[in-house]
């Protein structure tokens, strides 16, 4: 049985993002949930994930964070409104503003953990900080500044 994420209680329309969706299966795939203060997703990069031999690709740590991070600001402005997620009610955030440094080369073999700290939930904008770690050692940081999207968001009119 796998664990639930917050990707999860996305609608069905918001659930094929490459890095997040679960209907893409070819995607990522990845499941995003509170920890403590923080919030953790983890992912195990495969072989084809990388850049050179036995590091992984930098396009995949910035999709990772990117993703975490609008999960992160689902779960936060969830908790600031008091919305008890169940079935696909989740709000769906979308990127407005991402921020990458890489510190370290990571790499490929074992298990990323990826976690936000939640700087600042105001109105339709939530700003997340991200760290993604290989091995208790963090080789990348992120900014992630997410967007409420309005209800007919990715409507064709």
């Amino acid at each position: 049985m796998s664990i639930k994420g917050i990707q999860d209680y996305y609608e069905e329309r918001f659930s094929h993002c490459y890095g997040c969706g679960r209907l893409n299966e070819k995607g990522l795939q990845i499941k995003t949930n509170w920890e403590g203060d923080e919030t953790v997703t983890r992912f195990t990069p495969r072989p084809y994930h990388t850049a050179l031999p036995g590091f992984v690709y930098g396009g995949l740590i910035a999709s990772l964070i990117d993703c975490h991070g609008t999960g992160s600001s689902t779960l936060a402005y969830a908790k600031a409104n008091n919305i008890t997620l169940e079935g696909s009610n989740a709000p769906r955030f979308v990127t407005g503003s991402l921020k990458v440094e890489y510190k370290k080369p990571t790499p490929l073999g074992p298990e990323l953990e990826i976690r936000g700290k939640i700087r600042e939930v105001k109105g339709k904008k939530v700003i997340v900080e991200a760290s993604l770690s290989a091995e208790d050692k963090i080789c990348a940081t992120g900014e992630i500044i997410s967007i409420l999207v309005p209800e007919n968001f990715g409507q064709i009119k």
